[in-house]
């Protein structure tokens, strides 16, 4: 019934949104003498803040028209080449020669959380230059009909696993934050059948592998709270006229409630910001403000069953790092990964996915040898900054790229910053922590591999 009373509150709004909508043209209309007075400019601004916060936002669009290959521009086709009622595999095709090596193909596994895989823009600007670009475009579970069946974790690993055989051989896999646990799994799956299309390297960035360490807020109110109260709080069926009518699932909306309320103080600040930055004409402080908020207040459904499997089995459970999670029965054993190469990337100040959490990885992945493994740490960055923005495009992106190129089939070739990365990754010696207790602190590499100075 509450999300039902949600779409009626939108649905009633609408002939005010536009009203706000028609006065803000109206007064910011420069042939309008309104428009060069401070009342002109209030209202104007007033009618575009109130418009921008009753709005629901549209999925964005990936809008990456070109990329830079070798210093040279070359087209961008975004091409959609594998499909699921749940998820398509868009394809970063770029415009090359014929007779030109392949660069090493990445799947990008985009997180399942909340937001859609264009959260992921700047990562896939920044990794197309030297990589074919695949990315997981996760559809929103209101928009896919109670014909197509449900969608849960188990379907997850089952689609990473068919898409890393629809690329073939040297594919590199990356996940993002939730998809972590799942890519880990696929991963172990397919090390433990000797799967010859396994991908040759596995980046895991902010990702929860083992969410008793350092816990966040996050973890905490998952672990508090349990998944019966998940269960009967948070799960809705979309109603009519929405495709997937009647489909239990995870509004994006209350989600999006939940992102905002950690926060809270930095958004109301923005906004206000945001009302000052049109009155005093700052165009361009208030375009970013524009292109942040387009992307952070568009957010989809997720499936009930995807969300709850993921919440207990990750959160509650801790089922992967205790050596009990299972994928339709068989047991996950991550200690099977042996010829997959390893890179962890952390933020230090992640207020979502604690520091240590992605590291336990090593742990886990106990048979990978020492030099076919390596773990960043990225200073004064949070969650966000692990995949996007300065810091990663100038320090994060560089190593994953070099890391990718190291154990790439085709033996790309190294730049400079690649060099310790192998060399400081054979010095890392991580001990596995006990199956049954939660580790006192964060697991940690006796010198990191990848060292800023590096």
């Amino acid at each position: 019934m509450f999300y039902q009373l949600f779409e009626m509150n939108h649905a009633a709004m609408s002939p005010l949104r536009v009203a706000a909508d028609a006065a803000r043209l109206y007064f910011k209309n420069p042939l309008n003498p309104l428009s060069h007075t401070g009342y002109g400019k209030t209202i104007s601004a007033a009618c575009e803040v109130f418009e921008r916060t009753t709005r629901r936002y549209a999925k964005p669009a990936f809008d990456l028209p070109t990329t830079l290959v070798g210093g040279t521009r070359v087209g961008v086709t975004e091409t959609v080449v594998w499909r699921k009622p749940f998820c398509n595999l868009l394809h970063f095709k770029r415009d090359l020669p014929s007779d030109r090596r392949p660069d090493p193909k990445i799947l990008l596994v985009a997180p399942m959380s909340g937001h859609y895989a264009t959260l992921l823009r700047g990562t896939v600007e920044a990794l197309m230059p030297r990589h074919e670009v695949y990315i997981t475009d996760w559809i929103d579970a209101r928009m896919v009909p109670l014909i197509d069946g449900r969608f849960d974790l188990d379907d997850y690993i089952d689609y990473v696993i068919e898409m890393l055989h629809f690329l073939g051989e040297d594919t590199h896999v990356i996940a993002v934050c939730q998809p972590s646990v799942p890519v880990l799994a696929a991963v172990a799956l397919m090390e433990e059948a000797n799967d010859p299309l396994a991908p040759r390297s596995m980046v895991l960035m902010g990702g929860p592998i083992d969410t008793r360490i350092s816990p966040t807020a996050v973890n905490k109110l998952a672990s508090e709270k349990g998944i019966d109260w998940f269960r009967q709080n948070v799960i809705m069926r979309v109603p009519f006229p929405h495709p997937g009518f009647m489909r239990s699932v995870y509004p994006g909306f209350l989600q999006l409630g939940g992102f905002m309320s950690m926060n809270l103080d930095r958004h109301v600040t923005a906004h206000k910001d945001f009302f000052k930055q049109l009155m005093q004409g700052d165009g361009d402080s208030a375009e970013k403000h524009r292109e942040f908020y387009d992307e952070y207040l568009a957010v989809m459904d997720l499936s009930a069953e995807f969300y709850l499997q993921t919440v207990d089995t990750v959160f509650c459970q801790h089922a992967l790092p205790l050596g009990e999670m299972r994928h339709r029965g068989r047991l996950v054993r991550p200690e099977t990964i042996r010829n997959v190469a390893l890179l962890t990337v952390e933020g230090e100040m992640d207020d979502i996915t604690g520091k240590g959490q992605t590291q336990a990885a090593h742990v886990l992945c106990s048979s990978i040898p020492d030099d076919r493994r390596a773990d960043y740490v990225q200073p004064k960055v949070g969650h966000y900054g692990v995949f996007n923005g300065s810091r990663f495009r100038a320090e994060i992106a560089p190593r994953i790229s070099d890391f990718v190129a190291t154990f790439s089939k085709k033996g790309a070739t190294l730049s400079e910053t690649s060099e310790p990365v192998i060399a400081a990754a054979a010095a890392r010696k991580l001990k596995p922590a006990s199956e049954k207790s939660a580790p006192k602190g964060p697991v940690r590499a006796r010198k990191s591999p990848v060292s800023a100075e590096s």
